[in-house]
């Protein structure tokens, strides 16, 4: 056998099998893999509000606590405090504490927080109230709740927003 042969021979031999002539490289073995940083939260796109046509977000208020999913099971019958809001998903939890602020005079103590929950209902039908974020009444913005908008916390056209006043 000629050199050449020989070399021709090592070098099919170097080469994964099933992988003739592969130009990828392969992954590190196992342990060595590095870790990515988690990947940040997705920035929710701001609505073109020229553009698009507000929601209806209907407002359930309640002092000292969630409503109950039963509240919601008949239609029609929802609780009587209710405040309609034409608003786009990129409203924030801030700005929604600002238009109750306005209707509920609870809502206006200095120390009041809001409790924001969905209410829609599951593959059955039946309601599910799913808490969201909390707010203070007088929040400079900054906690962590207050800038989350609607579409972030996966709002869908038709929810209903439960408001405790705590």
């Amino acid at each position: 056998m000629d050199k050449r042969g020989r070399d021709a021979k090592m070098v099919a031999a170097a080469q994964p099998q099933g992988r003739p002539n592969s130009t990828r490289p392969l992954p590190p073995p196992e342990g060595l893999q590095s870790r990515a940083p988690p990947l940040a939260r997705p920035r929710f796109e701001p609505v073109d509000r020229e553009k698009t046509c507000p929601l209806l977000l209907r407002v359930f208020t309640k002092i000292g606590s969630h409503h109950s999913e039963e509240d919601f099971a008949v239609r029609g019958k929802e609780p009587k405090d209710e405040v309609q809001i034409y608003t786009w998903k990129d409203a924030t939890l801030r700005e929604l504490t600002d238009l109750v602020k306005e209707v509920a005079p609870e809502a206006r103590r200095r120390n009041a927080k809001l409790s924001f929950a969905f209410v829609y209902p599951d593959q059955r039908g039946r309601f599910v109230l799913r808490v969201v974020g909390m707010t203070h009444s007088y929040g400079n913005g900054r906690r962590l709740d207050d800038s989350k908008s609607l579409g972030e916390l996966s709002f869908q056209i038709g929810d209903y927003l439960d408001v405790a006043i705590l």
